[in-house]
């Protein structure tokens, strides 16, 4: 973690913030580095944390068995994984009402009609959920007032620049920096 500043109190002060709510929302073994850049007198903050890798996004095929009975016109879901319950009726009940599936167990649903095509509709994708935390962790570590913000994230880094002025090209060059420093593990 490197946290550029001209007043080493205030990169410290920053520092502690920063490990602060890493902690609070468990994100120190999610996270393989982090750059940070703040100057007071030129208002930026220039944010960059790179993720480390997750697991592959979990598709419905994957930890349930979807059928379809043509004589009862209802497709059957049994769930192999149990874990991913909550996620699955989450899936599906942005799709269907909660009236129109059907749970005669805990393993088990039913949904009126020919579903099958839901085998490839994701039900988890870590990475996502991981980048949702991280940029929770980024809102609440900018400081107050920056309402300006460029994202300038990518695949596994993400990297905001803030402030409550205008946007200057040094400071999209600086986050670019940190990207590129980030990428090459510097």
């Amino acid at each position: 973690m490197l946290v550029e500043c001209y007043d080493e109190r205030g990169a410290e002060v920053y520092e502690i913030i920063i490990k602060q709510i890493f902690q609070d929302l468990v994100l120190g073994s999610s996270v393989d580095d982090l750059k940070a850049y703040v100057n007071p007198d030129d208002p930026v903050f220039v944010l960059a944390i790179k993720m480390k890798k997750t697991s592959n996004a979990i598709a419905f095929e994957d930890v349930a068995n979807l059928t379809y009975d043509k004589d009862d016109d209802v497709t059957r879901i049994l769930i192999d994984n149990e874990n991913y319950l909550p996620n699955i009726l989450k899936r599906l009940w942005r799709l269907f009402s909660r009236d129109e599936i059907y749970q005669p167990n805990r393993y088990q649903l039913e949904i009126k009609g020919d579903y099958t095509h839901l085998k490839t509709l994701i039900v988890d994708d870590p990475h996502s959920n991981l980048q949702r935390r991280v940029y929770d962790a980024v809102f609440r570590i900018l400081p107050e007032g920056f309402k300006i913000i460029k994202d300038m994230s990518t695949d596994d880094i993400v990297c905001v620049v803030a402030t409550d002025e205008l946007i200057k090209d040094a400071w999209i060059e600086k986050a670019n920096e940190f990207i590129d420093e980030l990428n090459k593990g510097l």
